[in-house]
């Protein structure tokens, strides 16, 4: 019997009593001891295990942003483990729903200004007049120049420099690479200034240059920041800071009473 054309469908995976199957394999007699998590990763997101170079750069890329410090994200999710500390998972959400792009990075935003400077070398533009052509336009609206800038990381971010020391030596810099590496000239020339160019662009670039889609750029920063949240809350747990960092910003804040 032929199912009918609107059924809802799942590729990822089913259980049944005696095995579980991923994207066609077995769990337990093919996957389990054979693949490590990244290649587990990349089996679930796109239904084929990865090749070397998408490995590598996918352990690479998770590896550049799954820890940064004591930043928002991590104080968020360690005062929610002090408040409750039986909600591992609650703490681990407040981490993650407090890693928006001013904290975790841009690396979405990246890979839509990659694409459409692309799109713009596709229809005869050169790298440098397409990344010109984009930058000039974030500037005059007013906008941000996703993956430029950074708190700390000046005059340049070593995640940054060294993703793409990686994605040249490695022979995968593509015209994403060479337009990310565009966008720092085009970007300090629009805004007048050199900016440091952050991770999330060689991110966003290296992984759209292996053909990955944005989806799989907005996931990579997010599963990685999820493994450094889980650290902290297990350094939390055996040696807790998080109502000494609420009490920090208590001290830090001044109240001000409403004028009479």
């Amino acid at each position: 019997m032929e199912r009918p054309l609107d059924t809802p469908v799942t590729r990822i995976a089913q259980a049944y009593p005696d095995r579980v199957e991923v994207r066609g394999r077995d769990l337990t007699g093919d996957l389990m001891g054979r693949v490590g998590l990244t290649e587990y990763f990349h089996l679930l997101l796109t239904g084929r295990e990865p090749t070397e170079d998408e490995r590598f750069f996918l352990d690479l890329m998770l590896v550049s942003i799954a820890e940064h410090g004591l930043m928002p994200s991590n104080v968020a999710a360690r005062m929610t483990l002090a408040a409750d500390p039986g909600s591992l998972h609650g703490a681990v959400a407040a981490g993650i729903l407090g890693a928006g792009p001013v904290v975790l990075g841009t690396a979405g935003e990246c890979a839509r200004t990659l694409e459409e400077a692309q799109s713009r070398v596709a229809a005869g533009a050169t790298a440098e007049q397409a990344a010109a052509d984009v930058a000039r336009a974030l500037h005059t609206s007013g906008a941000k120049a996703p993956g430029f800038g950074h708190p700390v990381h000046r005059p340049v971010d070593p995640r940054a420099e060294r993703i793409l020391e990686l994605a040249d030596a490695r022979g995968v810099s593509g015209p994403y690479v060479l337009l990310a590496r565009s966008l720092r000239d085009a970007v300090a020339e629009a805004w007048g200034k050199p900016l440091p160019m952050n991770v999330s662009l060689p991110i966003a670039a290296v992984l759209l240059d292996l053909g990955y889609p944005e989806t799989v750029v907005r996931a990579v920063p997010i599963l990685a920041r999820t493994a450094g949240l889980l650290v902290h809350l297990a350094e939390e747990e055996e040696h807790p800071t998080g109502f000494l960092l609420a009490g920090a910003a208590e001290a830090a804040v001044e109240y001000e009473p409403p004028a009479e």
